[in-house]
């Protein structure tokens, strides 16, 4: 037997080990190809650096034509092991400085082009990779340096490269031979044992019983059942991890069709996704701008159940019905929004006063301290067990699927638990989580744990808001916490916390749409601005969690030691005014505006300012056409959930242009790690990305922009919301099945001739 299962082993070593001959042969090629563009692209980054650093010296000798002085830095520069030889051609083509090491073969190349280029040459003295950079003061130019650096060194490590790339092959296919002759040996001998163990034990049990097993009929759908469970939690999993197949609205409602067939979603927020106002023209319908609504409104048209909010606009209370319900959106309706009233009295205390000036400022550490009061607590308490008595009143059934939304009803979802206890709630935190010690500061701590306890599922945007929450409820609450399984058990019910990085639609191919240079162009006409204005935008809530204080302070630094920007550089701050009624947000506006103006006379000039402000509201193809016109787009939080508008600015550049510079404290800088990535606070790190941005050649921020691109395609709000709802089935069906077992449980077996 053991012969047979070795014979059996060496049809396959064979083939195996012809298939990675094959592979070794095809892929060293590849590797010196790969490995001579990762050098090439190395010495281009080192040639961009080094006439950076000789531009100023350049500009300062060559009009002087001070031979002594370019000689000597030219020397000094060389001693760099892999730079070979600097030259120097005048505007004409003239070859006026080089090295002694400097190839006579080369001399000016093509005079006349004042563009920065880069070649690989094949000279005498080995390959060269040749870089020519023009040099000019503002806008005259002088004659361009030219770099050349050896790559003789990449020839010796391709060569290493091959040699490894070859013994790792052969490493591999000795491997794989013994790992199949040893599994294939090990795979026959466990069948047949398994074989025969299973007939053995069949036959004693005829013979000792003389009847089948008692409980076999009533097991036997339960285990269907148990397998079925288990192949589609695989199989889900993988899709939810599966990045090759995007994430649409048809996608969305196949799932909810396939694992969630017949159940009701219901979705809860304080922000409503349709606002009726009166105007002089009649009643008008708008959306408000709001990352959660653009995040969440694209997954309600997929779903078609009911959004329940608090009805704001001046014709709300006109265009609903005696249900307090109205089909949205406007013309193509698809799902239902009830429309929750609060008095002013009401929102003054649960909006205003304990969700934003206290939890806000408790979850955000924008050094602005919380503010609680035993007032605003009991309106909070009492708006949310409204909402929870709405959701009760909208559910057809006793087991819907729940989506609480945000920090302002963190008990509505044990209020909702209490009354439908099958209900499946999800909560989803849209802001960070802090760490146990500055949520301690709240004196109804236990309360809102306790409240968020009543989740069947509890969303973060990143791992390190669930790890907070799990400390803090370690730190505060009798519970059991599975921390590998990032579970909490408390009061007979099990809480899984999970992060689910919120993304935003990405956007359809309109060919109506306007392209990007009709935007550069449009925009820098309405502002007033030179077509080849440099243009760097930030689009923010008037919010001083936003960073826009440390954005204007990097801008003034940035003019400070680039004084030639002055006159051809201007960030447009696009600022929706927030909360205006708080103290706090008053104070904010004032200082940004007083900042504004200071820099604005400093650095005055006939052409623009240096900082265009704009306090007002913008709907979103406006905001999306400055998206489009903008060089650079500046995101500087001090501390945020998410930030949407790091990943709408990156689908609004399909010309793939554009830099994004992304706070270190927002959630999307932990996935758009091609972005400028800086810490809002040093200011003087904000003005170098900026300069590096504005800088910043085109064939980088292609490359940047188009693995982010990617990125925020993939991974978009469907993808978002499906992952949550994928864990939400398998939760329900995992509840589904403990109830059959445990009906079955307690039935009496029946003998079965």
């Amino acid at each position: 037997m053991q012969l047979g299962s070795i014979r059996l082993s060496l049809r396959f070593i064979f083939p195996v080990a012809l298939i990675l001959g094959l592979l070794a042969y095809g892929v060293v090629p590849l590797v010196d190809d790969m490995t001579l563009r990762w050098f090439m692209r190395d010495l281009d980054t080192r040639s961009q650096l080094l006439a950076g650093a000789l531009q100023s010296p350049l500009q300062e000798y060559v009009p002087t034509r001070d031979k002594r002085k370019i000689t000597q830095l030219f020397d000094r520069a060389i001693q760099d092991e892999r730079l070979y030889a600097l030259a120097f051609c005048d505007a004409s083509g003239k070859l006026l400085y080089k090295t002694k090491t400097y190839p006579t073969s080369l001399a000016c190349l093509e005079p006349g082009d004042h563009d920065a280029k880069r070649s690989l040459l094949r000279l005498p003295q080995g390959s060269m990779h040749v870089m020519e950079s023009p040099v000019q003061i503002d806008t005259q130019y002088l004659g361009k340096l030219i770099l050349v650096h050896d790559m003789k060194f990449i020839d010796h490590r391709n060569a290493d490269a091959r040699k490894y790339v070859i013994a790792l092959f052969v490493v591999l296919a000795l491997i794989m031979s013994l790992l199949t002759v040893i599994i294939a040996h090990l795979s026959w001998r466990g069948v047949i044992h398994a074989v025969k163990e299973m007939l053995r034990k069949d036959a004693r049990r005829r013979s000792l019983f003389g009847f089948n097993e008692p409980s076999s009929a009533n097991i036997q759908p339960l285990v269907g059942d148990l397998r079925a469970m288990l192949r589609e939690f695989n199989a889900d999993q993988r899709a939810s991890d599966d990045t090759s197949h995007m994430w649409t609205p048809e996608k969305l409602r196949t799932l909810l069709h396939d694992d969630l067939a017949g159940d009701e979603v219901l979705v809860v927020s304080n922000r409503e996704p349709y606002i009726h106002a009166r105007t002089d023209k009649g009643v008008q319908v708008s959306r408000p701008a709001s990352g959660l609504v653009t995040a969440v409104e694209p997954v309600m048209r997929a779903c078609s159940g009911t959004w329940i909010a608090h009805g704001s606009g001046s014709a709300d209370h006109e265009t609903v019905d005696r249900n307090d319900r109205v089909q949205v959106p406007p013309g193509r309706p698809s799902y239902t929004l009830r429309r929750v009233w609060l008095s002013e009295e009401e929102e003054q205390g649960f909006y205003y006063g304990f969700a934003n000036e206290g939890l806000w400022p408790l979850c955000h550490i924008a050094h602005v301290r919380p503010v609680f009061r035993s007032a605003d607590w009991e309106q909070y308490v009492e708006v949310n067990q409204r909402f929870a008595d709405a959701v009760i009143k909208e559910a057809h059934t006793d087991d819907p699927v729940v989506l609480v939304q945000d920090y302002h009803f963190a008990l509505l979802p044990r209020m909702v638990r209490e009354a439908l206890p099958k209900a499946t709630i999800i909560t989803f935190w849209h802001i960070p989580w802090p760490n146990p010690e500055s949520f301690g500061i709240c004196p109804w701590r236990e309360d809102i744990l306790e409240g968020l306890l009543g989740s069947t599922i509890l969303g973060f945007h990143t791992p390190f808001h669930c790890k907070n929450f799990l400390e803090t409820v370690d730190r505060y609450m009798e519970t059991r916490i599975e921390s590998e399984a990032s579970t909490i058990f408390y009061g007979g019910k099990l809480t899984q916390v999970e992060s689910y990085p919120i993304s935003i639609t990405w956007p359809e191919h309109d060919s109506d749409r306007p392209s990007v240079a009709q935007c550069r162009s449009a925009i820098r006409q309405e502002l007033g601005l030179p077509e080849n204005h440099l243009l760097a935008l930030g689009v923010d809530r008037l919010d001083y969690t936003k960073g826009i204080i440390e954005r204007f302070q990097a801008v003034e630094r940035l003019l400070e030691q680039e004084p030639n920007l002055i006159g051809r550089f201007s960030l447009v701050q696009i600022a929706a005014p927030s909360r205006s009624s708080l103290d706090e947000y008053q104070n904010f506006e004032a200082r940004v505006r007083a900042l504004a103006e200071r820099i604005n006379q400093r650095f005055a000039n006939k052409v623009c300012a240096p900082i265009i402000l704009k306090v007002a509201h913008h709907n979103a193809e406006q905001v999306n056409d400055y998206y489009r016109a903008a060089d650079v787009c500046v995101v500087t939080s001090l501390h945020d959930g998410m930030n949407l508008v790091a990943k709408e600015f990156i689908a609004a550049r399909d010309d793939e242009r554009g830099v994004l510079i992304l706070s270190q404290f927002t959630g999307a800088a932990r996935e758009l790690h091609e972005a400028l990535i800086v810490n809002p606070y040093h200011i003087e790190q904000g003005a170098e990305a900026l300069h590096r941005a504005l800088t910043m050649p085109e064939i980088e921020q292609r490359e940047r922009m188009r693995s982010m691109r990617s990125l925020v395609k993939d991974f978009n709000v469907y993808r978002w919301a499906g992952r949550m709802l994928l864990d939400a089935s398998r939760l329900r069906r995992r509840e589904r099945i403990m109830h059959k077992i445990h009906s079955h449980s307690h039935q009496p077996l029946r003998r079965v001739v």
